[in-house]
C-alpha cells in the first residue's frame, strides 16, 4: 500500500485533535475533542475510527506530525509518546511543530505581526510573535516567552493580530491588558488545529527536514507544578490500606 498520508496530532491543550492530510496538503479528515480532566484516553480510538472512515490504514501513513508545545504537561507527554510509538512501529519519520507556530499559521495573509498565546496556568501565558514574509511564509520574530497578563501590554508596541487557544477566557484578558485596542482573530479560530500542525510539517517533510525519535522532546519552558505528597510518611501506602 502506498504511504501517502500525514497524521497530525495536537494534545497540547484541553481541546486535542487529530487530522489526516494528503501529500498535496488537503485535509482528508479532522476531529477535535475535549480532553476531560486532562485525560486523552480517546486519542487512539479516534484515530482508528478516522482511518476506517477515510478507508485508510496505519500503513497509509508517510509521516507523523505532533505539536511539541508549549502547553499542557500531561498532553505533551501523551502526544509525543503516541507519535513516537507510531513512527517507531511503522518505520516512518516524525516531525515536531511548535504549538504557537501552528496557532499563528491559522491567521494567513496578515500584513502585520501575529501574536499567538497558549494558557500556561497560574495566570500566565506562553507567547510568541510571528510575521508573514513576502512569499507568504510564516517567520518567527521572537522566542517563546512566559508572561503574566500585566506583561502583555509590553508586547503590543505595534498593531498585531492576537490568537490563542481559549477565546472565552483569553479575549477579555487581552482586551483589558491592551486597553480595548486588541485586534483579535475570529473566535472560531481560537484553538490549535491538528491540520495546521500537519500543514507546517508537510513543508518540512518536502525538504527532508524531520526529527530524531530519540532526541525530540516537549517544549515545557517552565518547571511543572509540584504538588505535595499527600502521604509523605514512610509506610503511607500501608496506612491507606489499613495495614
Amino acid at each position: 500500500m502506498k504511504r501517502s498520508l500525514i497524521l497530525a496530532l495536537n494534545t497540547t491543550t484541553m481541546q486535542y485533535g487529530l487530522a489526516l492530510l494528503r501529500e498535496a496538503g488537503s485535509v482528508v479528515a479532522e476531529e477535535i475533542r475535549e480532553g476531560r480532566d486532562r485525560r486523552f484516553g480517546g486519542l487512539m480510538p479516534v484515530l482508528g475510527r478516522m482511518l476506517e472512515e477515510s478507508r485508510a490504514s496505519l500503513q497509509s501513513l508517510k509521516a507523523v506530525a505532533v505539536a511539541t508545545g508549549p502547553g499542557s504537561f500531561t498532553g505533551l507527554r501523551v502526544g509525543l509518546s503516541a507519535a513516537k510509538g507510531l513512527c517507531h512501529g511503522l518505520g516512518i519519520p516524525l516531525i515536531g511543530i511548535s504549538s504557537l507556530e501552528a496557532l499563528a499559521h491559522q491567521v494567513p495573509f496578515s500584513p502585520g505581526p501575529v501574536c499567538a498565546l497558549v494558557d500556561s496556568r497560574r495566570g500566565e501565558f506562553f507567547v510568541a510573535r510571528f510575521r508573514h514574509t513576502e512569499n507568504g511564509r510564516l517567520q518567527r520574530t521572537t522566542d517563546d516567552e512566559c508572561l503574566g497578563a500585566d506583561d502583555l501590554r509590553d508586547r503590543a508596541w505595534e498593531p498585531a493580530v492576537w490568537i490563542g487557544n481559549d477565546y472565552s477566557k483569553q479575549a477579555p484578558i487581552l482586551e483589558q491588558a491592551l486597553d480595548g485596542t486588541a485586534l483579535l482573530a475570529p473566535p472560531q479560530m481560537w484553538h490549535i488545529r491538528a491540520s495546521s500542525v500537519g500543514a507546517l510539517a508537510m513543508e518540512r517533510l518536502r525538504k527532508g527536514d524531520t526529527d530524531d525519535l530519540g532526541t525530540l522532546k516537549p517544549l515545557y519552558h517552565r518547571p511543572p507544578d509540584i504538588r505535595p505528597n499527600p502521604y509523605p510518611l514512610r509506610g503511607g501506602f500501608e496506612k491507606r490500606q489499613g495495614r
